[in-house]
């Protein structure tokens, strides 16, 4: 059954049909697949093959996959409030876009990702300057600063993850709180996060999810 669900459910997200997304899931309910198989058996591989089909093919493209990721993001939601056990959060992940930055596309699509994953997501917008990130970081008791850049010169900025790093180290909290970029210029130059001094940085929202897990999970070991 779950193989049938999840095919349907692709289709329709491919299709950039939440409408007929959403009939899917509560079809399947209604048979009785779990909510948290929808989340975790349909919803977060749905996301995976498109990422997948994203960078081998031609047959997906960023739009649909923007649309796809806030599909399963509102799916996970309404599903985790029918959890038999309230979820456990896996983490906490502050995410923003650079200051000076008002490209905001790939951060919402990491951001959908992450909470498909069972990932708290503080999203503090566009244009965040390095102090913002991380007093919001400790005041939320995240683990984990997602910093998005669409542009070379932001990515490189002193207000961008350089910033970041610069205040976590005088606060001393290096080793409680880690970093992640993630943009068009850190796919051009998979170094540049080592340059800017990021602990990871990744190409896309499902990459995303997996880094800051384990990222998440360092922390907290």
């Amino acid at each position: 059954m779950l193989d049938r669900v999840l095919n349907a459910y692709t289709e329709a997200i491919y299709d950039t049909d939440r409408d007929r997304a959403f009939q899917v899931v509560h079809d399947a309910l209604a048979e009785g697949v779990s909510p948290e198989d929808i989340v975790f058996e349909i919803v977060s591989p749905s996301l995976e093959m498109m990422v997948k089909a994203i960078s081998e093919s031609d047959t997906a493209n960023l739009a649909q996959h923007f649309l796809a990721s806030q599909i399963g993001a509102d799916i996970t939601e309404e599903m985790m409030a029918r959890f038999r056990q309230a979820p456990r959060m896996a983490g906490s992940v502050v995410i923003g876009t650079s200051q000076g930055d008002f490209h905001g596309l790939g951060k919402r699509i990491v951001a959908g990702c992450l909470k498909a994953a069972v990932i708290e997501v503080i999203d503090l917008g566009t244009n965040v300057p390095p102090e913002r990130f991380v007093d919001e970081a400790v005041s939320r008791d995240a683990q984990v600063i997602a910093v998005s850049s669409m542009m070379v010169h932001t990515a490189r900025s002193e207000s961008g993850c350089l910033g970041v790093r610069r205040i976590l180290r005088e606060r001393r909290l290096e080793d409680r709180i880690k970093v992640v970029v993630g943009g068009a210029p850190y796919r051009f130059d998979p170094e540049l996060y080592r340059i800017v001094q990021a602990d990871a940085w990744a190409a896309n929202g499902i990459a995303a999810g997996e880094i800051i897990a384990r990222l998440i999970e360092e922390v907290q070991s």
